[in-house]
């Protein structure tokens, strides 16, 4: 699948490791998405609320379908965010520039989801036009 494609196509978000503080890239980012449209859905176990949002623990825990899975995580904590990608049906897992873990990429692929390593989704929307 094409970028374009999948960012026209996902409708919701989670972010894995969303911070709340507006100085952290994952809040610049994820706010920017948020503004465009997208249901965004903060996944991080010390907050219970970011950008308006209800945060979720895990991914697990959310009680809504997951189009994307965001990831602004350790490069070493990404095959477990794959796995519960995977578990919940997300559609994508994007890990944001960085990010870098193959086998969790392979993993996400190899269980049918469209999977982005290394890049920023800010980035590539500003640059795709959307």
């Amino acid at each position: 699948m094409q970028m374009k494609q999948l960012l026209q196509e996902t409708k919701t978000i989670a972010v894995v490791g969303l911070s709340n503080k507006p100085d952290r890239p994952s809040y610049g980012v994820t706010k920017y998405m948020q503004a465009h449209g997208y249901k965004i859905i903060p996944v991080n176990p010390t907050c219970s609320e970011i950008l308006g949002e209800t945060c979720y623990p895990d991914l697990s825990s959310i009680p809504v379908p997951v189009d994307m899975v965001n990831v602004f995580r350790k490069s070493e904590d990404c095959l477990e965010v794959a796995h519960e990608a995977v578990k919940i049906g997300a559609k994508s897992l994007w890990l944001q520039m960085g990010v870098i873990n193959q086998e969790a990429l392979d993993y996400a692929t190899e269980h049918g989801l469209t999977g982005i390593m290394n890049k920023c989704l800010m980035v590539e929307h500003r640059h795709l036009g959307l």
